[in-house]
């Protein structure tokens, strides 16, 4: 029986996608983990994995189709020798996703889940003339559905194996034809799919959802009849930016606190250690010591820590700091783990990595997803402060503006010329009240001005 590739869902915020690119041909033989397309995402081009073996029977979305949603059949795969000729009709996935929308009540709650691998078998969702209803889909002990691919259904079966007790270690927990191979009695319950999808699903309908209202393409366009103009197509990129944005500055109480640094005892300690690491092909950079200054402050503000979960804060114990990097397109804000336990060095490695495969559209959704607390530094472009917009659900951003020269009085209330960066730290007010935001930009602001501090 044919089973269905369905589109999956590669990213967090992602509802619909553009084939890129298929890697395959119709009558290929792929094996688990070999390669079978290109999918552009909202953030990126990424590749897709087979979670089964078998021949590629049909190919049902072409390659460079926008817009196919989520969970949509893109091909078919089965056994060498199946015919695959009555399993789609010409009208390839769009029409095949509307017949499973028909099917029985037990298969509908399915339907919205976040496709992490194959679909159901090609026949299993075509609605019987005698409208008997289907029979509900296997749960596992806790009532949740166990996701396995057909071939693996069958195996289990034959062998008379219970797929609630295989660990699946496919995408998101799914059981593959490895794992009931493999499986030995009284094996372990598989309980992360359900835990798994629900964190795609949430982050979604945080900001993958309808564009910003506001005046309709067309009213815009009759403003500018007569002008020279170039109308410019939205990617997913752009779409998603624009919707998260919308909803931050909608749902979260932002509140600006401003804080200037001294940055000249931090600009000859950097000098020093880029010196003493020349040999090592490592240079430092400012925006290095703000990341490791923002890791330390939550370590030293623990109750800044935290992000805003609904109905509930969430605390974080280890200084998980996010980076905006910009991108053709829009951004990304990849997360550096544990940043308070890293060196300088081992952050500068990190961060130009990180920024690097962001900007080749190269970063997995899991190092641009989590974190507290973002950075958002301008300074590179001459600008001296600015106010940035928190990133859902995290509970600050610090603006990072340029290092300028100016006038200060110093301790002894004599004039001195010195380098001062502009910092605006944005909070959102559910998490983090105004006294404690302060003690968390004086931390930040400690430790730029003392960095050997850092290293203790």
């Amino acid at each position: 029986m044919p089973t269905e590739i369905l589109m999956p869902a590669l990213s967090p915020t992602m509802e619909e996608g553009t084939l890129a690119k298929w890697l395959v041909k119709e009558g290929d033989t792929v094996s688990s983990g070999d390669l079978l397309a290109e999918i552009e995402t909202d953030k990126a081009t990424m590749e897709f994995e087979a979670v089964d073996e078998g021949v590629i029977g049909k190919i049902l979305v072409a390659e460079g189709t926008e817009g196919v949603k989520v969970n949509t059949p893109i091909a078919l795969i089965g056994e060498e020798g199946e015919d695959f000729s009555g399993a789609a009709g010409s009208g390839g996935g769009e029409a095949k996703a509307e017949a499973s929308s028909q099917a029985a009540p037990a298969e509908a709650s399915d339907a919205t889940e976040p496709a992490q691998g194959y679909g159901r078998g090609a026949t299993d969702a075509t609605p019987s003339s005698d409208a008997t209803p289907a029979p509900a889909a296997p749960k596992g002990g806790d009532g949740n559905r166990i996701f396995a691919s057909p071939l693996a259904r069958r195996i289990a079966k034959d062998k008379g194996l219970d797929l609630s007790q295989i660990k699946g270690s496919g995408p998101h927990g799914r059981i593959v034809k490895a794992d009931v191979e493999s499986a030995k009695p009284g094996a372990a319950k598989a309980d992360a799919p359900a835990a798994a999808t629900e964190a795609p699903k949430a982050a979604a309908s945080a900001g993958g959802g309808a564009m910003p209202t506001g005046p309709s393409a067309e009213q815009v366009l009759k403003m500018y009849e007569g002008r020279d103009y170039e109308e410019v197509k939205l990617n997913g990129m752009r779409k998603t930016v624009a919707a998260r944005l919308t909803e931050a500055k909608q749902t979260i109480p932002h509140f600006y606190l401003r804080r200037d640094i001294e940055l000249d005892a931090l600009m000859k300690f950097r000098s020093q250690l880029n010196k003493q690491l020349e040999g090592r092909g490592v240079k430092l950079s400012v925006n290095d010591f703000v990341i490791k200054a923002c890791a330390l402050a939550l370590q030293a503000v623990p109750d800044a820590n935290a992000v805003w979960a609904g109905d509930r804060m969430v605390k974080l114990k280890p200084s998980d700091v996010a980076v905006a990097v910009a991108v053709d397109g829009g951004l990304f804000t990849p997360v550096l783990l544990d940043a308070e336990k890293k060196s300088l060095s081992a952050l500068s490695a990190e961060m130009k990595d990180l920024a690097g495969r962001a900007r080749d559209g190269k970063l997995k959704p899991h190092e641009y997803v989590g974190g507290s607390f973002a950075i958002s530094n301008l300074g590179m472009f001459g600008i001296e402060n600015f106010d940035a917009v928190i990133n859902p659900p995290h509970g600050a951003i610090l603006a990072v503006g340029a290092g300028v020269k100016k006038p200060v009085v110093g301790e002894d209330g004599e004039l001195k010329v010195a380098t001062v960066m502009s910092t605006t730290l944005s909070v959102d007010h559910r998490v983090i009240d105004g006294a404690l935001g302060a003690q968390l930009l004086a931390a930040i602001k400690e430790n730029l001005e003392n960095p050997m501090v850092m290293l203790a």
